[in-house]
């Protein structure tokens, strides 16, 4: 592959933004963390997407924003050779380094639709009701996952055995052991996977801690708000809590990255 033959996660974020506003590289990295994406990468460590990689990324995109369906699913979904998903990729030529079932064969790129009816297509009414039941399925699957042994998780995320001891006395990643094994969520995974990146960018782990300040804070005030309705001890009300947590969570992200870009573009515009 010369260097021409693929994209950075930048240009693919470029080529994701128009269909889906709301993607970050963060989030993409995430899909990358939980296996639903395997970019190659550069000698340098940079990340390395085909055609058969972007468009794998927006069947996935398009699977929670339409169906809110939790990424296990998803990737089920991906990995089923007897799913016939491809009409749900547009793409041109061949794909060189995805052997995932969902990415084996070239596929013509649909005729191009009138933008009002594409939208129609790609972005179907949902009535709120349906929403809020889609979104609390989603959270209900969103633990669901298989535990991460300490040893896979280093080699998983490339860190060291001392890096990762740092992040647990930091707070920030929690392990359980089982037997003379210790094992971590997929949360935890991701989370050593981002520190480690910071660190190699010149912020180490003492500063994460505002992160997870940051976020002990939103959860206590979502919990002010959900353990009422948990405390009521009956399905109707624990249903009300999950999917006012589940909002509650989107809501908390949207506003995090609207703030945080809203700054960043005072900051670097210029003076």
């Amino acid at each position: 592959m010369n260097e021409r033959d693929y994209l950075s996660i930048g240009e693919v974020l470029a080529h994701l933004l128009e269909e889906f506003p709301d993607v970050t590289i963060s989030k993409i990295r995430f899909l990358e963390s939980q296996g639903l994406i395997e970019p190659e990468r550069t000698p340098s460590g940079y990340r390395k997407f085909t055609d058969g990689e972007v468009e794998r990324l927006r069947f996935i995109l398009r699977e929670q924003r339409t169906n809110y369906l939790p990424l296990r699913i998803i990737k089920d979904k991906l990995e089923d050779d007897s799913q016939d998903i491809s009409r749900d990729l547009a793409f041109v030529g061949e794909l060189v380094t995805s052997g995932h079932p969902a990415a084996r064969a070239a596929v013509p790129r649909p005729a191009v639709v009138a933008p009002v009816q594409q939208s129609l297509d790609q972005d179907p009414i949902v009535p709120a009701a349906q929403k809020r039941a889609l979104r609390k399925e989603a959270l209900k699957h969103n633990d669901q996952t298989a535990s991460i042994p300490r040893d896979e998780l280093l080699q998983q995320v490339d860190i060291n055995q001392s890096f990762l001891k740092e992040l647990e006395g930091a707070g920030l990643v929690n392990g359980h052991d089982v037997g003379d094994t210790t094992f971590f969520d997929p949360h935890s995974a991701n989370i050593a996977r981002v520190a480690g990146r910071f660190q190699e960018m010149g912020i180490d782990i003492r500063h994460l801690r505002a992160w997870k300040s940051s976020a002990d804070r939103e959860l206590s005030l979502f919990e002010q708000r959900i353990l009422p309705l948990l405390r009521q001890r009956n399905p109707a009300a624990r249903d009300e809590a999950l999917d006012m947590l589940a909002e509650f969570i989107e809501l908390g992200s949207e506003l995090r990255s609207s703030l945080l870009m809203r700054d960043v573009a005072q900051l670097t515009e210029p003076k």
